[in-house]
């Protein structure tokens, strides 16, 4: 008799009782609806990541076809999506508990119909100015918002044992979309996927045409759909409603900040090198057709994370982030023999892209186990910080602050989106070469270890996990 009353309760798009805890309740109805929703949430995520990342490949291809904007103006198109992104990820963070995530999921998505068609047009036109490429560049980052929300929705769906996994799997899979546009993007601008309505080709001057417009047409048809399947097909979750006001007691939980500082060492690694590795290879070994390879480093990245939050989940998620943070200290120092120098000046192609794969495989594990932390460390924190709560509110609190710091942490950690290729841009800018950069990258990893460790990770850490 309750499973029906249950059932009749959440027979529409708003789920009125929500208890993914509750074993009984996660069995009979529960894990459906939760897939359900997830399988909804990835495709339109990974269509965010590809809208958002588009520039990475684009700004390869603008001088063949006329736009001879300098290297410093190509980083700067590379960069402005992931500052605009994170930026409107803080926002995003919020929209979940106030919209619910399934207005909020189809909302999003079709706001990329924006860029996607802009961008399109836009490089059919040589007339087009730098500055309108800025604003496209900066529009890109709703995608890059989308991230936050999307993850925060999903954390509301499922209990703590598969919460790790469910999450890995969300954001890996949409992280995916970063590889699926460098693989797919350099394949359509070489042909006339939509004929007569998609425009004429650019003329290139060793006589060959591309169709850069695909770069950004492509993605229309795919997120129309995508938009109407969150429409139609996920939830809202009624206990998930909360004010900004509410939420915003994140601000004042210690471990809000420090976990914004590991996850800008994963996540922000992850997206930063993302963006900026075909111009990376691009400027350090011009002799290779980079866009063959670009692909394969957000493949790894995302694939490791989607296919490794269980180790956090039976490991614990602090052991994990730690040795990952040593192992990209190791990553990076590799990648710094292998760039051209003095003493070899063609450097080594292969040592690098080596090194480099690493590094992406070590911040999809690093992604995973980042996320599998927060909702451990606020079961412990939540009970100590508000003692006067009871078990289920003591709960409740506790899911909806992780919820909160998830989303709040992707949108502080996306900066490295920006500021990875930019310190890119500058370094070679100042030296000629990206060196510095990257011992500036690895100073960093180096002071993550330390806090993860001193935090989480060591035997009497304060809050263990």
């Amino acid at each position: 008799m309750a499973i029906t009353a249950t059932q009749s309760a959440n027979s529409g798009y708003l789920l009125t009782d929500w208890r993914p805890e509750d074993p009984q309740f996660w069995e009979t109805e529960g894990k459906r609806i939760a897939a359900r929703n997830l399988w909804i949430s990835i495709p339109n995520l990974l269509l965010a990541f590809s809208v958002w990342m588009v520039w990475s490949v684009v700004v390869a291809k603008m001088p063949a076809i006329g736009f001879d904007f300098s290297v410093g103006q190509r980083f700067w198109l590379a960069a402005l999506p992931g500052l605009s992104g994170a930026t409107l990820r803080i926002f995003y963070s919020f929209m979940v508990p106030i919209f619910g995530g399934r207005k909020w999921t189809a909302i999003s998505t079709a706001s990329l119909l924006l860029p996607a068609l802009g961008i399109g047009f836009a490089v059919q036109n040589p007339e087009t100015s730098y500055v309108t490429f800025l604003i496209l560049a900066l529009m890109c980052g709703f995608g890059g918002g989308n991230f936050a929300s999307s993850m925060a929705n999903i954390a509301f769906f499922y209990p703590k044992m598969t919460k790790g996994q469910a999450l890995a799997m969300n954001a890996g899979l949409g992280n995916l979309g970063v590889s699926v546009m460098q693989f797919v993007v350099p394949i359509v601008i070489t042909i006339g996927v939509f004929g007569a309505i998609g425009g004429e080709p650019q003329q290139l001057s060793d006589g060959g045409q591309l169709f850069i417009q695909n770069a950004g047409f492509i993605w229309v048809p795919f997120l129309i759909v995508s938009a109407v399947a969150a429409w139609f097909g996920m939830n809202d979750i009624a206990d998930a409603k909360s004010s900004f006001a509410e939420q915003s007691i994140i601000f004042s939980r210690k471990h809000n900040w420090i976990m914004c500082i590991l996850y800008t060492g994963t996540f922000g690694s992850f997206i930063g090198y993302a963006a900026g590795f075909p111009l990376l290879m691009r400027t350090q070994f011009p002799e290779v057709d980079v866009l063959r390879y670009a692909f394969l480093g957000p493949l790894v990245g995302a694939l490791s994370r989607a296919a490794t939050g269980w180790i956090s989940d039976k490991f614990g998620g602090g052991r994990v982030t730690f040795w990952c943070f040593l192992g990209m200290i190791v990553a990076v120092f590799g990648v710094l023999q292998f760039l051209p120098s003095e003493a070899s000046p063609a450097g080594n192609f292969w040592g690098f892209f080596a090194c480099f794969m690493a590094l992406f495989f070590l911040t999809g594990v690093g992604n995973a186990s980042t996320f599998q932390m927060i909702p451990s460390i606020m079961r412990q924190e939540v009970p100590r910080l508000m003692p006067n709560l009871d078990e289920a509110a003591t709960l409740k609190q506790s899911e909806r602050e992780s919820a909160a710091i998830i989303a709040f942490t992707s949108a502080i950690a996306a900066y490295g989106a920006f500021f990875i290729p930019k310190l890119y841009g500058t370094s070679i800018a100042m030296t000629g070469a990206p060196n510095g950069a990257l011992w500036a990258f690895l100073c960093f990893y180096a002071v993550c270890a330390v806090i993860c460790w001193f935090f989480y990770s060591r035997k009497s850490a304060p809050v263990p996990c």
